[in-house]
């Protein structure tokens, strides 16, 4: 908000705080000097020890602008209703060309001599601070966030999926290895119960044959002795 004045401008005209315990915070306003006058200007306050101003006097040139800056000292308690009745008062006053900070004195904004001081009320606002984003949770790095997208969620189980996907597999080669090896063994010890066993046939069929040709000459010796 901008009011004009015949020698200053001033803008903003509220002064507004951003409010918080035990903290020093501070605002600032612009001075506009629109005329071909150096201009001197003057800051004051209902409530001088609560406040620091700088710079509180000055000269601002024709066609210029000076910024001011005011820093409320920390305060240990909330105002009630966040409400306060702290004023500032901007004067201000045509002063010679060339004049400088070190010319100013108080009895150039005095209203009951010759010059012609004009003044501007400049009311304070106190307001909630910006609140601060929430911290990032710990395990932010390590896991999917609660307002991850479904695209992210993708990505991130994209990974683990073709992981499982692995040794599961290598479980089953590793199944199908051992059950190949377990049938090689049965095999082996199949294959030489067979052989043993043509073995023993033989050598059983070997021994009748034997038996039987004793068996039979003896019956014919017997026979022979006979007749």
């Amino acid at each position: 908000m901008t009011t004009e004045q015949l020698l200053l401008s001033i803008d903003p005209l509220d002064l507004k705080f951003p409010f918080e315990l035990n903290k020093s915070v501070s605002t600032a306003f612009q001075l506009i000097n629109k005329t071909d006058n150096h201009v001197a200007f003057k800051v004051k306050t209902t409530n001088p020890r609560k406040y620091t101003v700088r710079p509180n006097s000055g000269i601002v040139l024709p066609r210029s602008r000076s910024n001011v800056t005011v820093t409320m000292q920390p305060q240990m308690e909330l105002p009630p209703g966040m409400q306060c009745k702290d004023k500032f008062l901007v004067q201000s006053v045509i002063v010679d060309p060339g004049s400088t900070a070190k010319d100013i004195n108080p009895d150039m904004f005095n209203k009951s001599g010759v010059n012609d001081v004009e003044e501007c009320k400049l009311k304070v606002i106190y307001v909630s601070p910006p609140r601060k984003p929430s911290p990032v949770p710990e395990d932010s790095e390590e896991g999917t966030s609660p307002t991850a997208s479904d695209s992210d969620l993708q990505e991130d189980s994209e990974p683990q999926d073709n992981s499982i996907k692995a040794r599961d597999l290598i479980l089953r080669l590793m199944e199908e290895r051992d059950s190949i090896l377990r049938e090689n063994a049965k095999l082996s010890r199949d294959l030489e119960l067979l052989r043993h066993g043509r073995h023993e046939r033989r050598t059983g069929v070997r021994l009748l044959y034997i038996l039987l040709v004793g068996l039979a000459s003896i019956l014919l010796g017997f026979i022979v002795r006979k007749v």
